[in-house]
């Protein structure tokens, strides 16, 4: 997960699934799903991100509660911790 600081006031989203982590279709399609869902539900705590999602490896086969979780320590660390400036 990459994140950097916005002006704007409200988060963005950004999603890369390549096929090389994700090869079937609906495994991207999964990933992409969950990773929206849980941004939905977490927005009002990323005020002001621009956040770009990865595909790790491992993740087509992680069952959905573990994603979530996962996305969920992520949205905390982003809320918690100011990014380094480049």
């Amino acid at each position: 997960m990459l994140y950097r600081k916005n002006n704007l006031g409200h988060p963005r989203l950004g999603l890369a699934i390549a096929k090389k982590c994700a090869r079937r279709a609906v495994d991207r399609t999964r990933l992409k799903r969950i990773v929206r869902e849980s941004f939905r539900l977490n927005r009002t705590r990323l005020r002001g991100w621009d956040i770009v999602v990865l595909c790790a490896p491992g993740a087509p086969t992680m069952p959905n509660h573990r994603l979530f979780a996962t996305l969920a320590h992520a949205w905390e660390t982003i809320e918690k911790q100011p990014c380094v400036e480049s």
